[in-house]
């Protein structure tokens, strides 16, 4: 699995870098970097994706090994999933601010 995401980071990195125009280009156009932006957006929802995926797999783990405080866990981790989804929407907001 590490492997597949080293591969997929340095491709989507070189993807980004062969996109990019020359700097003389982009300056003619007015280029002002609002890029970063979606950047921080697309940081958010990954980081948000994977905080995600693990609380719920740690909840699925916990409600099997006991079945008896699955209310509870179920919960906690709705809560949690609410924090963690909160995030990502504030970085979306953020985006339009800085857009």
């Amino acid at each position: 699995m590490k492997k597949f995401l080293k591969t997929a980071a340095l491709f989507t990195a070189s993807v980004a870098a062969f996109a990019q125009e020359p700097a003389a280009a982009a300056a003619a156009k007015g280029f002002d970097g609002h890029y970063l932006a979606h950047v921080a957006l697309g940081l958010a929802a990954l980081g948000g994706g994977i905080g995600m995926g693990k609380a719920i797999a740690s909840a699925c783990e916990g409600i099997a090994r006991n079945p008896q405080a699955a209310g509870n866990i179920r919960t906690n981790m709705i809560i949690g999933l609410a924090l963690i989804e909160s995030l990502v929407i504030y970085a979306f907001a953020l985006a339009f601010a800085i857009k």
